[in-house]
């Protein structure tokens, strides 16, 4: 009960978090120097069509005001409109969002299961060959940004060895399956098309990969370094002594402390992955949210930048609570300490 008590408040301090976040954000933006509505519209629109905008807007008003009338709309689920694309910046959101979640979900696999893996076989290999292979690589993961990474895949898989398309969802000539969830993968096995599935997996390995070389690369080193540590633990030595088979002390008494660090560092990096596919997205070509973003901050499209900014926001508190439960539930001591308080 005390550590239920301890997330609700956690829970209730997100909320707060948001609300400044949002306050923030809404303030940028509307100072940013430009007219929006201008550069929507184009120079030779009429003055008297960018005043009736201005007033759709509510630009002609106070800030706070403005703020008020934008938080009344997204509390009923509204955004506004954007002038880029002159439609609900909520029906955007719908549109662009699932894309870059399922590039953000595959890529989160691979961080976890690729930097804590590697992270395991170096731990367990320590001062080998496959450890030295493995920090090599987390070494060159960590020095190269993703847009590096995504350069060096697409000219040596995509057009050196032409084994994965570099840019799309799909290729060109297969219809996207109807949409259940927005994700093509498995909408395309929710309607019996294995082919279409097999092709927006292939089209997912290159984009997901470069987003998640960097986590991969630091998780592999903390989960190695807290490994070696924890194995000199006086628990792990008895657990040894007492004739226990290795595998079990590795898996059972060894990893779970171990990842301790790696999942509140990972909570964070997966949350990170969406505003690190900006460039991604852009490279590839990739239809999400993101790439939607940073077209809307080129063209000071306000509702669209503020919206894009506070989904951000929102995924960013969700995984934050998410890892206060997982570590929880790997660490018993944050659930006793949650007895005294935060």
């Amino acid at each position: 009960m005390e550590y239920l008590a301890f997330l609700i408040r956690r829970l209730f301090y997100s909320v707060f978090v948001l609300l400044g976040l949002s306050i923030l954000i809404f303030t940028i933006a509307r100072v940013m120097p430009g007219d929006p509505v201008r550069m929507a519209l184009g120079p030779r629109v009429t003055k008297e069509a960018v005043e009736r905008v201005r007033q759709e807007m509510h630009l002609d008003k106070p800030i706070f005001a403005q703020y008020y009338y934008w938080l009344v709309g997204v509390l009923h689920g509204d955004f506004g409109e954007s002038l880029y694309t002159l439609r609900a910046v909520s029906e955007d959101v719908k549109a662009y969002l699932p894309a870059t979640l399922e590039l953000a979900a595959f890529a989160s696999l691979l961080m976890v299961f690729g930097g804590i893996g590697l992270g395991v076989l170096g731990a367990l290999f320590k001062d080998k060959w496959p450890d030295n292979s493995i920090r090599l690589f987390s070494y060159a993961g960590i020095a190269l940004p993703s847009f590096v990474w995504a350069i060096l895949l697409i000219l040596f898989f995509g057009y050196y060895l032409r084994i994965f398309p570099i840019t799309g969802r799909v290729s060109s000539g297969i219809e996207l399956p109807s949409l259940r969830t927005g994700f093509v993968t498995l909408d395309a096995l929710f309607a019996g098309q294995p082919h279409v599935f097999g092709d927006a997996l292939r089209h997912l390995v290159l984009p997901s990969i470069s987003l998640a070389m960097a986590t991969i690369a630091q998780n592999s080193r903390l989960t190695r370094i807290t490994m070696i540590e924890n194995s000199s633990r006086d628990f792990i030595e008895a657990a040894r002594s007492y004739g226990l088979p290795n595998a079990f002390v590795t898996s059972r008494l060894l990893l779970k402390p171990s990842l301790i660090p790696t999942v509140s560092i990972l909570g964070l990096e997966i949350a990170a992955v969406i505003s690190n596919a900006f460039l991604i997205e852009l490279i590839f070509i990739w239809p999400g949210i993101a790439r939607y973003g940073m077209q809307a901050i080129l063209r000071k499209d306000l509702n669209a930048v503020v919206a894009v900014i506070m989904l951000m926001g929102v995924l960013f508190v969700i995984l934050n609570f998410l890892v206060d439960i997982v570590v929880g539930y790997l660490d018993p001591r944050i659930r006793l300490r949650s007895r005294g308080g935060e």
